[in-house]
């Protein structure tokens, strides 16, 4: 690969807010690798991107088999160290229409997917970035972080999970540049959010959603959420007393049915 060109890697490509940012950073100049489950739909944003003028590498590699990511991400450090690494790739559940809750199984595979993956992915790579003394990860949580949905307990716990960590992290690599940022979205149109129970306030396209989060990027924000109002609503959320907070969920819509 010449020395010049950018090498962006992208896990969840195949999904809308993975697919909308792979196309965002398409130029020429830039290595795209790009990694989905749905390889029809994965190839589909590669040709996207390529005819934005990138070049693609494509691989659906298993994230949660810890040795398969390991060689992966081996090779590419063997090959050459990413610049930039986008952790997209996730899942949710939900307690169901009745209420009835949700099944470990299905937990245990979105925490392995939301949370423990891109853990893993940091661990190998966030230590050869601060040796090189350059680069970026980022980290996809979501609103849901400030406040956990009684309708998505896993998916709100991995997303406040994967919150803390990239802040953590961020405060171990900015002194040797290597930048962390943790991004934070609302409602963006997707399968996966068309399938989540519960209204969906201000909700944006895909694409808006990845010109924002790309641009945060490039200035190293270190939380980049959105949309303003669901974000201060949010926020206020975590802050506020707990009785509180679980009214006005259940006022808003967002409680378990009974």
């Amino acid at each position: 690969m010449p020395a010049h060109r950018r090498l962006i890697l992208i896990t969840g490509a195949s999904g809308a807010i993975g697919g909308a940012l792979a196309c965002a950073f398409a130029e020429p100049g830039v290595q795209l690798l790009l990694h989905g489950r749905n390889t029809t739909a994965l190839q589909a944003i590669a040709d996207r991107c390529r005819a934005l003028g990138a070049h693609t590498e494509l691989t659906s590699v298993e994230l949660t088999d810890d040795h398969q990511l390991h060689d992966w991400l081996e090779q590419l450090h063997h090959d050459a160290l990413p610049d930039l690494v986008i952790a997209c790739a996730g899942m949710n559940i939900d307690i169901g229409q009745d209420g009835a809750g949700e099944a470990w199984e299905q937990s245990a595979q979105l925490l392995a997917l939301n949370l423990r993956a891109p853990m893993a992915m940091a661990t190998i790579l966030a230590p050869r970035m601060k040796a090189r003394g350059s680069g970026q990860l980022v980290f996809i949580s979501s609103l849901a972080a400030w406040h956990g949905l009684p309708v998505t307990p896993s998916y709100s716990a991995s997303k406040a999970g994967i919150k803390a960590y990239g802040e953590a992290l961020r405060g171990w690599l900015a002194p040797y540049g290597v930048g962390v940022s943790v991004v934070m979205p609302g409602y963006v149109a997707s399968p996966m959010a068309a399938a989540m129970p519960g209204p969906k306030p201000w909700q944006w396209s895909a694409e808006r959603a990845a010109r924002v989060i790309r641009r945060g990027i490039e200035q190293d924000r270190a939380r980049i959420s959105f949309p303003f109002p669901l974000n201060v609503g949010s926020w206020w959320l975590g802050m506020l007393p707990a009785s509180l907070s679980q009214r006005l969920v259940r006022w808003f819509g967002f409680g378990a049915a009974r």
